[in-house]
């Protein structure tokens, strides 16, 4: 069965991100069993072990992204009749996919319909699928701009601060 599927939309969509962290931390062990004061007399002049250990770090991360789109379409679908109810209606599913450029789009519909709402031309308009779930939406580079980098993810979970 082909589901018909009537959109007229207007989108305008900006994003933008802006983060930033410092921190530093600083260890010390003065009376560390005597160890300090063994550790200065081998040291060279100037050198001395009061601060044993100091950790800093910074990270920053931005990133900015728009959509700006205008979209009448009518698509088709076609769905597969997954189930018949003890009614006779029908529970029906399809999906289709769309690659243009570097964005895929995606288009689902679930739903149940009645025979009696099914065209000669075994066609439907999704606005007669009752519990209809229809979702067009997709992914790409423009959402790929809005995320931080692997490494700096990786950083962002090992670091403490």
């Amino acid at each position: 069965m082909t589901v018909v599927i009537e959109i007229d939309e207007q989108a305008e969509i900006s994003n933008s991100s802006d983060r930033r962290r410092a921190g530093s931390e600083n260890l010390s062990v003065p009376g560390l069993f005597g160890l300090p004061q063994r550790l200065n007399g081998k040291f060279p002049a100037g050198a001395s072990s009061d601060e044993l250990v100091g950790i800093s770090s910074q990270s920053s991360s931005s990133g900015d992204g728009s959509v700006s789109r205008k979209e009448k379409l009518e698509l088709r679908i076609a769905a597969t009749i997954i189930d018949v109810l003890p009614n006779g209606v029908l529970s029906i599913s399809g999906s289709q996919e769309l690659r243009v450029n570097f964005e895929l789009r995606e288009l689902l519909v679930t739903g149940f319909v009645r025979p009696a709402d099914v065209s000669r031309q075994n066609e439907i308009t999704y606005d007669k699928i009752a519990s209809a779930r229809v979702s067009y939406g997709g992914r790409g580079q423009i959402s790929d701009v809005q995320q931080p980098r692997v490494g700096q993810q990786v950083l962002d979970a090992i670091l403490p601060f």
